[in-house]
C-alpha cells in the first residue's frame, strides 16, 4: 500500500483533532459586545443654564438655533451618583492633548468628530467597570454648524466653528474651504466664521459659554473645563455579562445656543452692527440607553 501523501495525512490528523471534545479548535468565537457612543443635537430640547435650570435669553441679547454639523468631545466619564467628583467616576474615553502651544491644551489635529446621530465613540464593555451609572460627563471640545446673519439688509447662511473646550492647540483648520493659521493655543470661547468667502473670528468673554451642570452644589467642575453634565432617567446598569451591543445616545440641546448682543432689536444676527458673540455653549445633556 502506498504511503499517504504528507498533506492528506494532516488534514485527517486535523479533522480528528476537531472532533475532540476537549478541543476547541473548531469553535467560533463569541462575538464581543460594545459600548457604543452617539451624538445627537436636539433643537426641541430645553434650554438650560450652567445651573441645569430652564433658561430664558436675558434682555439685551438674541439667540439662534444653528443647525450643527458636526461636534467633538475629549473626555467622557460615567458616574454612579451625584456626589462623585469629576475624574472620580468611570473614564471611558480622554481625548490627545499636547503642550505643543505652551501650557496643557486639546490637540485639535487629533480630535475625532462625529455628525448628528452618527457614532462617535465605540469600545468593548469588558474594558468598563461594571456597576450602576446614573449621570455622565462631556467635556466638549469644538461644535461646526450654519447660523443667519444679516448683512446690510440682506439674509446670509454662513458656517461657524466654535472651540468650546478649556484650551485647544490649533495648528489650522478648514471652513468651506477657507483655511485659517493659528498655530497658537485657544481657550473656551475662540470661533470662526464663512459665508461666501468672508471669513472673521473672535473670541467670547471669559466664562461667557454655558456649561450645564445639574449638580453644580454636589459636583462642581472647574470654570471654563465644558465639561456638561446629564443624567439617565432610568440609569446605566453594566454587569460585565452583556453578549450584545449597548448603545448609549448622548443628546445635547442646541435649543437657542448661538446668543449675541443686540445692537439692532430685530433678532437677527448682525455682526457689521458691532453685534458681539457672547454664548455658543450647548444647553444640555440628556444620556439615553438604546
Amino acid at each position: 500500500m502506498k504511503l499517504l501523501k504528507p498533506i492528506f495525512l494532516l488534514a485527517i490528523l486535523l479533522l480528528i483533532s476537531c472532533n475532540n471534545d476537549d478541543t476547541e479548535c473548531c469553535a467560533n468565537p463569541e462575538p464581543q459586545a460594545n459600548l457604543i457612543v452617539k451624538l445627537k443635537f436636539d433643537p426641541n430640547q430645553e434650554r438650560l443654564n450652567n445651573l441645569g435650570q430652564p433658561a430664558s435669553i436675558p434682555s439685551g441679547n438674541a439667540a439662534q438655533t444653528p443647525t450643527i454639523s458636526r461636534m467633538s468631545a475629549n473626555y467622557i466619564e460615567f458616574a454612579p451618583n451625584a456626589f462623585t467628583g469629576l475624574g472620580e467616576g468611570e473614564i471611558i474615553f480622554e481625548g490627545s492633548k499636547t503642550t505643543e502651544g505652551g501650557t496643557e491644551a486639546i490637540d485639535f489635529q487629533d480630535a475625532i468628530f462625529a455628525g448628528n446621530n452618527d457614532v462617535f465613540l465605540s469600545i468593548p464593555l469588558n474594558q468598563i467597570t461594571p456597576g450602576d451609572y446614573n449621570w455622565v460627563r462631556v467635556s466638549l471640545a469644538y461644535q461646526e454648524g450654519d447660523i443667519d446673519l444679516l448683512v446690510n439688509g440682506v439674509d446670509y447662511t454662513g458656517t461657524l466653528a466654535s472651540f468650546v473646550g478649556f484650551n485647544t492647540y490649533i495648528s489650522s483648520f478648514n471652513i468651506n474651504g477657507s483655511t485659517f493659521t493659528v498655530n497658537e493655543n485657544k481657550l473656551q470661547g475662540f470661533w470662526a466664521f464663512e459665508a461666501l468667502g468672508f471669513t472673521s473670528q473672535g473670541q467670547a468673554p471669559p466664562g461667557a459659554t454655558t456649561v450645564p451642570n445639574p449638580l453644580f452644589d454636589s459636583s462642581p467642575i472647574p470654570q471654563g473645563s465644558c465639561v456638561v453634565t446629564g443624567q439617565f432617567e432610568n440609569g446605566l446598569t453594566l454587569t460585565g455579562n452583556e453578549t450584545e451591543d449597548v448603545v448609549v445616545t448622548l443628546s445635547f440641546s442646541i435649543n437657542n445656543s448661538f446668543e449675541w448682543t443686540e445692537v439692532n432689536t430685530d433678532g437677527k444676527y448682525e455682526p457689521e452692527a458691532g453685534e458681539q458673540v457672547v454664548d455658543m455653549g450647548l444647553r444640555g445633556l440628556i444620556p439615553m440607553v438604546d
